[in-house]
């Protein structure tokens, strides 16, 4: 069992940055692809980053390319969202999640996910 534990969001200006954060707990931490998704009120959970530390690979919604950066840190058991240049449809619920692979995370069959960290941007 995984657990997922995300902080980070917040209120903030358009065009502003925000960095959320995902700690994952047990010592399997580089066996899964880690990966965020979000859900703004009245629409469906979507995709929005995925990385594998293991194989250094990452992937990214076309809605947030160029704007947005996952990373990770083994030693903290810790997955990033770097996001800048934020617009206000980017406001909603950013969850953490961990995967099989990257193309499962992208295919929203996740394993295990977090609770949850709202991100609102005003106008």
């Amino acid at each position: 069992q995984v657990q997922l534990v995300e902080s980070g969001g917040g209120l903030v200006q358009a065009g502003g940055s925000l960095r959320l954060s995902c700690t994952a707990s047990g010592r399997t931490f580089t066996r899964y692809p880690m990966g965020w998704f979000r859900q703004a009120p009245g629409k469906e959970r979507n995709f929005v980053a995925a990385i594998s530390l293991s194989v250094g690979r990452e992937d990214y919604a076309d809605s947030v390319k160029g704007r947005f950066t996952i990373s990770g840190d083994n030693a903290k058991n810790t997955v990033y969202l770097q996001m800048n240049s934020l617009k206000p449809e980017d406001t909603a619920a950013y969850y953490c999640a961990a995967g099989i692979t990257i193309a499962a995370l992208m295919e929203a069959r996740v394993l295990f996910w977090g609770q949850g960290t709202q991100v609102t941007v005003s106008s």
